[in-house]
């Protein structure tokens, strides 16, 4: 079931925007060679909690990190720790936050130092196919709109896009309904309505889309070991077109 949000709720999912966007720009600030995902999570939750909020996925399903800092190959999930970030690692950072009865969730895509053309093309491919179906979260679309948009764009530019995880609702809960797929055909699936909140989020790779699970159950890479880059925001559809919520 759809939870659509009245105003009263959605100016509480503002202020936990607010948060995941900065714990984003904490994580920003921290990563560079010789830092470790751990103190970049440990940053993280300071900040989250000094702003009177909660992190989102510490706990949640078991998760042990504050954020899932996922670098390279590895396209979700990964675990923080202690091993030291390389001069030309990409780094995925996805975080939430929690207040007021209600959960934000950002993520984005970092570089450490230099890293490879490669790498770039990758990061600014995934965002702009965010921006994409963006532009289509707007009431009266499908949600196979926003969809097809972000796949467009991945693969007109040569890259894949992960399909066994997927964007989703958000609210009260950290994963509400609908799933949002980065893939799918224009016109199909729910009607876009006033009050729906999306989490949309691209997870693109270099090579194929086939992915899998390491063993300690969480963190997901790319099968064919290629790079993986992934932007998200939660979105708001309003009557004045999308909104951002997860932004300063």
């Amino acid at each position: 079931m759809i939870k659509l949000k009245n105003p009263e709720q959605l100016e509480k999912m503002r202020l936990a925007g607010r948060i995941t966007a900065g714990a984003l720009e904490v994580a920003r600030e921290h990563i560079k060679p010789g830092t470790t995902p751990l103190a970049v999570d440990r940053a993280i939750r300071h900040y989250i909690e000094k702003e009177g909020a909660k992190p989102s996925f510490l706990g949640y399903g078991g998760f042990p990190g504050s954020a899932c800092i996922s670098l390279n190959n590895e396209v979700i999930h990964g675990i923080p720790n202690d091993k030291p970030f390389k001069d030309g690692d990409i780094v995925k950072v996805d975080v939430g936050a929690y207040i007021g009865g209600f959960h934000g969730d950002s993520a984005r895509t970092f570089f450490c130092g230099n890293v490879s053309d490669e790498a770039k093309k990758l990061e600014e491919v995934t965002r702009l196919s965010f921006f994409a179906g963006l532009e289509k979260a707007v009431v009266g679309n499908r949600l196979g709109d926003i969809s097809a948009a972000v796949q467009q764009v991945v693969e007109n530019a040569g890259f894949s896009v992960v399909r066994e995880y997927v964007g989703h609702g958000i609210g009260s809960e950290l994963h509400e309904d609908p799933e949002v797929p980065n893939f799918g055909r224009a016109g199909r699936g729910v009607r876009l309505m006033p009050g729906m909140v999306l989490a949309i989020e691209p997870m693109v790779n270099v090579g194929g889309f086939e992915v899998y699970v390491l063993d300690n159950d969480w963190t997901v890479v790319t099968k064919d070991g290629s790079l993986s880059a992934h932007y998200e925001n939660t979105v708001a559809i309003t009557e004045n077109g999308p909104e951002i919520l997860t932004k300063i």
